[in-house]
């Protein structure tokens, strides 16, 4: 798969690690987050898959795009980006929003060209069935800016700097209008396994709510808990990629 193209695809894709391994670990960043999130995991899996980051439009080198504030719409678009990949054998991992996006994105995958994930990670974000009546998206710069505080998944300097902070809040209330209005459409399942990994403590996704995702797959389902919050990948990420290599190994 090339990833450094002029074409359209090569703004959603950007290739954080390369293997000799056939396949290709696509990573889904959560509300807000842009591919570079995954750069440790990408190092720490090395040798077991190639690994792609889905660069979302309104962040980093896409920040002067519009963000796409639909998550279905969001499913299609990087579906379609995603349409060179399919020669290979594939595996998603997504995060908090990027679970529920690479989910279905997997399902439009299988519908759509028969492919099937070797596997479907999906972290701190509790099953698409699911539902929190969350509408942080309509709320005040302050109210959103103490979320961003509150899970700790950005770096407090940031948050500190009123010019910078001017710039990302657009994508990010943008991504917590995405998922905060997304509704599961009931049957939609995958045939692919279904690994889940959250924080023991996480206050956006208890350990039930995430063990209901064993409900989305016609294959099998494992669960697996790490200390910590929401954002628990930063501390255990050795754990994390043990998991990831171990369940790419097989």
């Amino acid at each position: 798969m090339t990833v450094t193209d002029s074409n359209a695809d090569s703004l959603w894709l950007v290739r954080l690690g390369q293997s000799a391994a056939d396949t290709t670990l696509v990573c889904f960043p959560h509300a807000g987050g842009a591919a570079s999130f995954y750069h440790p995991l990408a190092r720490a899996t090395a040798g077991v898959a190639d690994v792609v980051g889905i660069q979302l439009p309104g962040r980093q080198d896409r920040r002067h795009e519009p963000c796409i504030d639909d998550l279905p719409a969001l499913a299609d678009a990087v579906a379609d980006a995603l349409g060179g990949c399919i020669h290979r054998p594939l595996a998603f991992f997504g995060h908090s929003m990027g679970a529920v996006l690479a989910f279905e994105v997997a399902a439009r995958l299988e519908r759509d060209t028969g492919t099937i994930l070797r596997r479907l990670f999906v972290s701190g974000r509790r099953a698409p069935s699911r539902y929190r009546d969350d509408d942080l998206h309509r709320s005040g710069d302050q109210a959103l800016i103490a979320e961003l505080r509150a899970l700790s998944g950005t770096d407090s300097a940031l948050l500190d700097d009123g010019e910078l902070l001017q710039m990302i809040l657009p994508a990010i209330r943008g991504d917590y209008r995405a998922i905060e209005r997304y509704r599961y459409t009931p049957g939609v399942v995958v045939s692919c396994p279904i690994s889940a990994l959250v924080g023991e403590e996480d206050p956006r996704a208890t350990v039930g709510e995430v063990s209901d995702w064993a409900g989305h797959t016609t294959a099998t389902f494992d669960l697996h808990t790490f200390p910590g919050r929401h954002f628990y990948l930063a501390d255990e990420i050795n754990g994390v990629a043990t998991l990831v290599r171990g369940r790419l190994g097989q």
